[in-house]
């Protein structure tokens, strides 16, 4: 069972990661979240020593929650079958209706935010937002490794492109939905790198 100090942490990271996505890092202050998170200012410098700690630990907490998403996704894809194409279209599917179905616009990516505003964050920050990604690249690169020992590409492309390809897909798709207010744009995205990796294998 988390202990107070841990539920604290937790609700001061929650509230800053939803004010950031909302407002932007520069235009989120520490006096704004000790107010929704209800903590005096010794409290947050208890658990952070500044808005770069903090959004240092943002970043790791984005990530193992992001991981955490992919990787039930591909264990589930991994239950329905044993051919590593398959899941990986099975991946993609489930992650499409996973998105299509928020209750709203995706609320956004800390990467994108932490990325637009790199000026304002220490080379910690920049280190941990390059890793968050990655990670992605890693977890992406492996499947597609999975599938290249059984099939054969049409059109041979590096994995770690077509890893990086699917997380451009996934962060460009979520700013363009926010822009446009219109989630669709994001699950028609993924399901049309599904497409391309379909096509990619299929025989001659």
């Amino acid at each position: 069972m988390p202990t107070k100090g841990e539920l604290t942490r937790e609700n001061i990271l929650k509230t800053a990661e939803s004010l950031i996505l909302q407002k932007g890092f520069a235009s989120t202050s520490i006096d704004e979240i000790i107010h929704q998170t209800n903590i005096t200012k010794g409290g947050f410098f208890y658990h952070f020593q500044g808005k770069n700690d903090l959004a240092k630990h943002l970043m790791l907490r984005y990530q193992r929650e992001d991981e955490k998403f992919f990787t039930s996704l591909f264990d589930r894809a991994e239950e329905l079958s044993d051919d590593p194409l398959q899941q990986m279209l099975i991946f993609l599917k489930l992650m499409s209706e996973a998105m299509a179905n928020l209750p709203d616009v995706h609320p956004g990516c800390l990467v994108a935010s932490f990325t637009s505003e790199s000026q304002l964050l220490n080379d910690d920050v920049k280190q941990v937002t390059a890793e968050c990604i990655l990670s992605w690249r890693a977890m992406f690169e492996q499947r597609l490794h999975n599938i290249n020992k059984q099939y054969t590409m049409r059109d041979r492309s590096a994995e770690s492109e077509l890893a990086d390809m699917l997380t451009s897909i996934i962060e460009g798709g979520i700013i363009v939905s926010r822009a446009l207010a219109k989630p669709e744009i994001l699950v028609n995205q993924l399901l049309q790198f599904r497409n391309h990796i379909r096509l990619l294998y299929s025989p001659a």
